[in-house]
């Protein structure tokens, strides 16, 4: 139930409780150093479940915080993972867990990327060093692996959807339990938030909704929301909630005691913070209050949690508080690669994620696409660029320096960058929206209907293609080539390496009508780029070699999508080096999903191919295979005439779990010894 302001004139909070507050609060400590050396953290070691956490005085949980935030720092140096959102919520997750009962109560988190905490006092502190290797903890809240885990979470915007369900689910059956949401300003800028909190109202429902606000999503939130946040903050007043749980207006005590300023700002701020979006849409609201204040947090959520209606909580907090590199460089520290073993830790040896790769000499294939960008935008006017809040992971960095009026941050909007995009081509010019394949997945009607079915002149650079390692099933692209096949207008390629992705995306550029480009997640085979810029012929595969003897008994013919031609090849030179194999192997390079170079088929078959097998880093349902096994089973008289054996390589029908890439391959059966093996009974 929403309330009123109780009070229209601001109030001060007592100096004394502030100072008494703040006290407790410089307890607290801030790093320079990731240990390499497990930090002594004895109130930490005494939590086997958040039930422990009952008998804590308040100083001996800001202590805890301060164990909890050396002990994530330990952790991450040995595993890697997300850092910094993790650090910038330890209070809250402490706090949370010591006024709620968990698993009774329901936590849900947004995304999952700061719930490294929560695993920590949730039972699994010893594991988390396992944390997104293969049969480890996964990087984000997962309901199979802990009873704590409310809601399994990957992509962003969901908790406010998730906790809704579960309140009147929970009210349905006269159940008496809370339920608390937390997600970030980055994550409340998508739709599917609003649209939940809207049916929050409607409902309602009984919902704490605690908005951490660190200015941050992995990039620097943007956007007109963004820019309300920053004006709640900065009017030097709160919504402070009353012993009772009303609503007052109050002075903020942090700018009180640092920026006395603020006291003196004209009335005329305070009706903005009174009519701010979420009371206006109908949630109580009270903030923003510190969320690294363990006093406050203790105080305000208390007291909130006894609220009846959609309450929402808003907190502001620092991304990688309490690591000074990580303060000063949220980006750069929202995730890191575990330390190297040979180089002392400190400051400058930190490595971070962006950092790594496997070959110093190879691109990222997203530096390949930010090459192509500014290469082409150089010459080309009518280029604009896409993205859903992923400049710094699709490569876009270079690209929105040097042309920041043809670059467009939507942040995590993936629907509305698709139909943005198709509004722009409508208008002459050439949209590129710049997408992870996992992402695209939420956009999907609005390619059909928005793009497709007008056919409309857009380019999709899709991102993190195939399997992605650590990050889990959550992050996986293997679902692309089936959802987009399907689409009337679409083309789609798949290059090999990154020379033949950087002509992909300058052929599908300058083709008119609706195109995607797919490519995968890290580096290449250190393919050199040529210049200039060149095309395609659309739906042209090529031969890449052909190896054994004519004289062979058994023909195959290889069919590689993307960068399974490399892998390709060395299988096929390992089958031509078994005499006992007795087989020629014809290893395509595909390129093209839709259209295929159905000629070729052709070809191979009236050269006496006795055997085809696809290979793919995709889902064999519905994947590059099917579409071959369609066309063969449905337009092929050669097919049917001579009826070579056919298999179809590639991702089993289950999600697969984390682990390193190789590891990943090596489940499916997609390295180079499993694709030999299967190869190998094909031909038997």
């Amino acid at each position: 139930m929403q309330q009123s302001i109780h009070s229209p004139q601001p109030q001060s909070v007592s100096a004394s409780a502030f100072d008494s507050a703040a006290q407790l609060s410089n307890l607290q400590q801030t790093y320079t150093m990731i240990p390499r050396v497990r930090p002594q953290t004895p109130l930490l070691d005494s939590i086997a479940a958040p039930a422990d956490l009952n008998t804590f005085t308040t100083a001996q949980l800001i202590v805890l915080a301060d164990e909890l935030r050396l002990f994530l720092l330990y952790s991450a140096g040995q595993s890697g993972g997300h850092f910094g959102a993790n650090l910038g919520v330890v209070e809250l997750t402490i706090v949370l867990h010591y006024l709620l009962e968990a698993p009774h109560d329901q936590i849900v988190w947004d995304v999952g990327h700061q719930a490294y905490a929560h695993k920590v006092l949730t039972g699994r502190r010893e594991q988390l060093g396992t944390i997104r290797s293969k049969d480890g903890l996964t990087a984000f809240p997962e309901r199979a692996e802990s009873v704590y885990d409310t809601f399994g979470v990957g992509h962003s915007s969901t908790s406010i959807s998730a906790g809704l369900g579960m309140s009147l689910a929970l009210r349905h059956q006269g159940r008496a339990q809370t339920v608390a949401c937390v997600i970030g300003d980055g994550a409340m800028t998508g739709g599917m938030a609003f649209e939940a909190m809207n049916d929050a109202v409607q409902q309602d429902a009984d919902l704490l909704v605690i908005l951490n606000d660190n200015d941050m999503s992995i990039s620097c939130s943007i956007g007109g929301f963004s820019r309300h946040l920053a004006m709640l903050w900065e009017s030097g007043y709160q919504v402070d909630i009353s012993d009772t749980g009303e609503p007052i207006l109050c002075h903020r005590p942090d700018m009180q005691a640092f920026d006395r300023r603020k006291r003196h700002k004209e009335m005329r701020d305070v009706p903005q913070l009174e009519d701010n979006l979420f009371k206006a849409i109908g949630f109580t609201y009270f903030g923003p209050f510190d969320g690294h204040n363990i006093p406050e947090l203790l105080r305000v959520l208390s007291l909130a949690k006894r609220l009846t209606g959609p309450v929402l909580v808003h907190i502001y907090t620092t991304k990688g508080k309490g690591f000074a590199p990580a303060e000063l460089d949220p980006v750069g520290y929202h995730a890191i690669s575990k330390l190297p073993v040979d180089i002392k830790c400190d400051t400058q040896s930190t490595n971070k994620e962006t950092s790594q790769s496997s070959s110093k000499s190879a691109l990222k294939y997203s530096q390949v696409f930010g090459q192509f960008l500014c290469d082409k935008a150089a010459h080309d006017e009518k280029l604009l660029a896409i993205t859903p809040a992923m400049e710094e992971g699709s490569g876009m960095t270079d690209f929105a320096r040097h042309f920041p009026e043809r670059f467009f941050d939507v942040a995590i909007a993936e629907q509305h960058a698709v139909t943005l995009a198709a509004g722009m081509a409508t208008q002459g010019v050439k949209p590129i929206v710049a997408i992870y394949s996992t992402f695209l997945q939420r956009g999907y009607d609005q390619l059909i209907h928005d793009v497709a079915l007008q056919n409309l002149d857009v380019m999709f650079a899709i991102d993190r293609a195939g399997l992605v390692g650590e990050d889990g099933a959550t992050h996986a692209g293997v679902f692309d080539f089936a959802f987009l096949r399907c689409v009337p207008n679409m083309l789609i390629a798949a290059p090999k390496d990154e020379n033949e992705c950087y002509h992909l995306l300058n052929t599908c550029y300058e083709y008119q009508g609706c195109t995607a480009v797919r490519y995968p997640r890290g580096v290449g085979t250190g393919a050199v780029i040529e210049q200039p810029a060149h095309t395609y012929k659309i739906g042209e595969a090529a031969v890449e070699s052909i190896l054994g003897s004519d004289a062979a008994p058994k023909k195959l013919a290889l069919l590689a999508f993307g960068t399974m031609v490399a892998t390709a090849q060395q299988a096929a030179e390992s089958l031509t080096h078994d005499d006992a194999v007795g087989c020629q192997v014809h290893v395509v390079n595909m390129r093209w999903v839709k259209p295929l170079d159905t000629a070729l088929l052709e070809t191979l078959l009236a050269q006496g191919i006795t055997h085809i097998a696809t290979l793919e880093e995709h889902m064999i349902m519905g994947g590059a295979g099917s579409a071959v096994n369609e066309y063969l089973l449905n337009e092929s008289t050669a097919f049917k005439r001579n009826r070579p054996a056919v298999c179809n390589i590639g991702i089993p029908d289950r999600f697969i779990a984390h682990g390193s890439q190789a590891e990943q391959m090596a489940d499916c059966g997609l390295d180079i010894d499993g694709v030999v093996m299967q190869l190998q009974q094909l031909l038997s």
